[in-house]
């Protein structure tokens, strides 16, 4: 059966396939909840939300048991197969509505103006195109609707950067599922035509060393009015 708040738009059902990164991904991504701090991150991430919510990205669901309860209705798009299956399991055990379906960030199978937020986490690094996906959270958002977004990217200083740009042309994508180290998504969001909220730089593992994945950056922004 299809989703109510879902809809076709010829979008394939596997617009990604990452099965063996998937896999490790699940099992890495619930040990940070602890040990990273992520779990925290999170909670601060979804504070305060209300109304219908798209989140795009979702992986294996790790976000659903920390949406308040003001939120009536999460709908998470989730490209890859293994994980939108744990998505699933997930999402039965999340104390608001979650509906899971198939879906690519740059044509979301969902309707216009529909959402009251949206939220990207650990997404934007990984998408194929980041304006295309950006445009359809603008569409999908009723105007004057948030993005909440935690998302890592570009940071340090000259030999970070340079090291995360030279694992982007080289190792990390093929072996992460399609990340990339030295993007820049708050700026994306400012080009996007999104109005920045407050945000703050955040690193992971917080006490940890410095990786080339650790400078995040956890906020707000707002389609205009």
């Amino acid at each position: 059966m299809p989703l109510r708040s879902v809809r076709d738009r010829g979008v394939p059902r596997d617009a990604v396939h990452h099965p063996l990164f998937a896999r490790c991904y699940a099992r890495f991504s619930v040990g940070a909840e602890t040990r990273m701090g992520m779990a925290r991150v999170r909670e601060r991430l979804l504070a305060g939300l209300s109304g219908r919510v798209i989140e795009v990205g979702a992986g294996n669901g790790l976000n659903f048991s920390h949406y308040p309860g003001t939120v009536c209705e999460v709908v998470a798009i989730e490209p890859e197969r293994v994980l939108r299956q744990l998505a699933v399991e997930a999402a039965l055990r999340a104390r608001v509505p979650v509906d899971v379906a198939p879906g690519a960030a740059e044509a979301l199978p969902v309707k216009s103006e529909a959402f009251d937020a949206a939220v990207v986490s650990l997404v934007l690094c990984s998408v194929r195109d980041v304006p295309r996906a950006l445009a359809e959270l603008r569409r999908v958002l009723r105007p004057g609707g948030q993005v909440r977004f935690f998302e890592h990217g570009r940071g340090g200083g000259r030999v970070m950067t340079f090291t995360q740009r030279a694992l982007d042309r080289t190792l990390w994508p093929p072996l992460s599922g399609g990340c990339h180290l030295s993007r820049e998504p708050v700026a994306a969001l400012r080009e996007a035509g999104f109005a920045l909220g407050p945000y703050r730089r955040v690193m992971m593992p917080e006490n940890g060393p410095a990786l080339p994945s650790s400078y995040c950056a956890l906020g707000t922004a707002w389609r205009p009015s």
